[in-house]
């Protein structure tokens, strides 16, 4: 059986997945030590509700992985949902709207999003 390395999209997917389902669970597992770094937050359900969704992201990320299909679908919502929540990341760290620890996850994000693109060129060099 083929090893995760040898398949750079599957890699890819474990990681990301592993990443989004440690960050969504945080919050809704441990919210006083989420508000302790992210700072106060107004709306505690928002909180919530977004990290179940990144929670439900991460989820589908690592049944991909676990099934080694990490086709187009998969990409999409892997690089999709990366990019959505740097520019969030972004826009509100640098309006002074959100503390600037989110600007590490900014720099998370865009760090799976370069993991995506090398995988998709590894996996076009060897079609």
């Amino acid at each position: 059986m083929d090893r995760p390395a040898r398949h750079p999209p599957v890699l890819a997917a474990w990681i990301q997945g592993v990443y989004f389902l440690v960050t969504g669970l945080w919050p809704l597992l441990h919210m006083p030590s989420f508000l302790m770094v992210t700072g106060p937050k107004v709306d505690l359900w928002l909180v919530k509700t977004a990290g179940v969704l990144i929670a439900v992201i991460g989820a589908t990320l690592l049944l991909g992985a676990r099934r080694r299909t990490a086709g187009p679908e998969l990409t999409l919502l892997a690089v999709g949902s990366a990019a959505s929540l740097a520019g969030v990341d972004l826009v509100y760290a640098l309006a002074g709207r959100i503390r600037e620890v989110y600007l590490l996850d900014a720099v998370a994000e865009a760090g799976l999003i370069v993991l995506w693109g090398i995988s998709w060129l590894g996996t076009r060099r060897r079609a």
